[in-house]
């Protein structure tokens, strides 16, 4: 077993640590992009290795040795808060004045408190009447790549993966990172328009937590044989079916309850972290 460490900035001191305590047999510098990484070979323990990482601001992985980037067939990855640092139904209920009412919904839905779909429908009714222009304007003003997006994408797609871009939000923000990203394919739900403005109606079928997995087990059926490997990246409650379909998961900067079910998470880094979970 590889213990993988990655941070925006890791004192020597504090590798220097961690590789003892983990009586590792080697360290490798990994090319980190926007944060440090090191890999520390064939560790021996991995007591106390959560408590020193957790005090000083250090993602770790316990990862197999033989874990090859090339077995991986499929990527798929969430939207909202994860591919793009914001909400974008928030968003677009700031336009419409009513952003603590939505925001408060969605982060109870993120945190699994209560039914995604049911969340979804309640806030897209409070978005009637809203000008179907204040969409482009989120996207234009508001919707940024989280750090490291663009680079693991590239590392993924360099290995011959297919990506997948999953979403409980909207095809007008899913239809444009698409094209800008290359993905593969994409899934989210359609916010329906009617003379110009938002109805307060989504158009079925809905694309909802066991939408996103069963896209994901589709894309696997298509691209991934015996053997290979199939990741899935994700922050809220909602994800938790489409990470339980993959092979490895990475909660990203998710809520606890994601944190604890995924393979591995990313707390401190950029996306590109992902890439140094793999040889």
């Amino acid at each position: 077993m590889d213990l993988v460490i990655q941070a925006p900035s890791i004192a020597q001191d504090v590798l220097g640590a961690i590789a003892s305590l983990a009586d590792a047999q080697g360290i490798a510098v990994l090319d980190g992009g926007s944060q440090q990484a090191y890999r520390l070979a064939r560790i021996r323990t991995h007591d106390g290795i959560a408590e020193i990482c957790a005090a000083a601001g250090i993602d770790y992985a316990l990862v197999a040795a033989d874990l090859d980037r090339n077995r991986v067939r499929v990527v798929a990855i969430d939207m909202d808060s994860t591919l793009i640092t914001i909400e974008c139904i928030d968003e677009i209920a700031d336009m419409q004045g009513i952003r603590a009412e939505v925001a408060a919904i969605t982060a109870s839905a993120m945190r699994g408190e209560i039914d995604f779909r049911e969340s979804l429908v309640r806030r897209v009714t409070l978005l009637a009447g809203l000008p179907v222009d204040a969409l482009a304007r989120v996207y234009a003003e508001r919707v940024r790549l989280s750090p490291g997006a663009e680079r693991m994408l590239a590392g993924f797609k360099a290995a011959g993966a297919k990506t997948l871009l999953v979403s409980g939000g909207f095809t007008f923000f899913t239809d444009r990172l698409q094209q800008r990203l290359g993905f593969d394919d994409a899934a989210a739900n359609t916010l329906v328009i009617r003379d110009g403005k938002l109805s307060g109606e989504l158009a079925e079928p809905i694309v909802d937590a066991h939408g996103k997995a069963a896209r994901l087990a589709a894309m696997r059926a298509r691209h991934a044989k015996p053997g290979e490997i199939v990741v899935a990246i994700g922050d809220g409650a909602n994800d938790l079916p489409m990470l339980r379909e993959a092979d490895v998961s990475v909660a990203y900067r998710a809520k606890p309850v994601v944190r604890a079910r995924a393979t591995y998470a990313i707390s401190h880094c950029g996306l590109d972290a992902a890439l140094n979970l793999f040889r």
